[in-house]
């Protein structure tokens, strides 16, 4: 059965997402035998909204070399099938299961055409976040949540590591006056996390057999103000766009031994 709701406060969102998180930073890793997979697709119902995008009005030789004067937020991706991309969808309260795979490449945070890319990143809790910016311009990467940080880009192509100790959401956004920057890191205590592709599909492998809480997470894709903010080069007033809160829904799946397990999640305006 499908259950659907959104916060009417950020605060209880990140609360009650932190929470689930909190509860698995007991997770242990080993080895999964006759284990399944869970794989799905979110879809959106109805006509999609039109994307919100606001204009470039700093650094547009950077951050607009191909002249289109607007730029999109990516706070909803909807595909030409209707599937939704940048959704996290993870296992809640597990307790044991795949140990995480050994780190190849730390997760990497770019700044591209004063655009965060990826839109959404997931991180291993107590692990390095890399962040760089490819851009020639200054970006201040400003994080808050379940991490706390400032971190200056002055120059392209240098890299900052950034701790990610405790689980949860951490907001991103720039204040070095590009006020449309925004995405998300997901710091994840156990490896059944994953984010939906451009065709809205997702993949959880290796699961032990068992009944299990997926849950679906997309930020929330509406600006609902505007907040006051400063220019930290310049000093000058300018206005961030606050975007509506995150939605979850979620659904009981069972995975049986070396099995399949098909999900659909249906998500729309209401």
């Amino acid at each position: 059965m499908l259950r659907s709701f959104t916060a009417t406060v950020w605060g209880l969102v990140l609360a009650f997402v932190t929470g689930g998180l909190a509860q698995s930073t007991s997770y242990q890793g080993m080895k999964v035998q006759d284990g399944g997979v869970i794989r799905g697709v979110i879809k959106w119902v109805g006509a999609a909204p039109a994307a919100v995008t606001l204009p470039i009005n700093k650094d547009v030789d950077v951050c607009d070399p191909h002249s289109h004067k607007r730029i999109s937020l990516e706070r909803l991706v909807v595909g030409a099938q209707g599937g939704v991309a940048n959704t996290v969808v993870f296992l809640r309260d597990i307790s044991s299961g795949k140990a995480f795979p050994p780190v190849k490449d730390k997760p990497l945070l770019d700044q591209v055409e004063c655009q965060y890319k990826p839109h959404i990143v997931l991180v291993p809790q107590n692990s390095d976040l890399e962040v760089r910016s490819s851009d020639a311009t200054l970006h201040t990467v400003h994080m808050e949540g379940a991490a706390t940080y400032n971190l200056p880009f002055p120059f392209a192509n240098v890299v900052s590591s950034a701790k990610m100790s405790s689980p949860g959401l951490v907001a991103l956004k720039c204040n070095g006056g590009h006020v449309w920057m925004n995405g998300e890191v997901w710091v994840i205590p156990h490896p059944y996390y994953v984010i939906t592709d451009e065709t809205g599909k997702f993949e959880l492998t290796d699961v032990p057999p068992g009944q299990y809480l997926l849950v679906a997470w997309h930020e929330g894709w509406t600006v609902v103000r505007q907040e006051g903010t400063i220019d930290v080069l310049t000093q000058r007033k300018l206005q961030r766009p606050v975007f509506s809160d995150p939605k979850m829904w979620e659904q009981n799946v069972t995975v049986r031994p070396n099995g399949e397990t098909s999900v659909e999640f249906e998500i729309s305006n209401k």
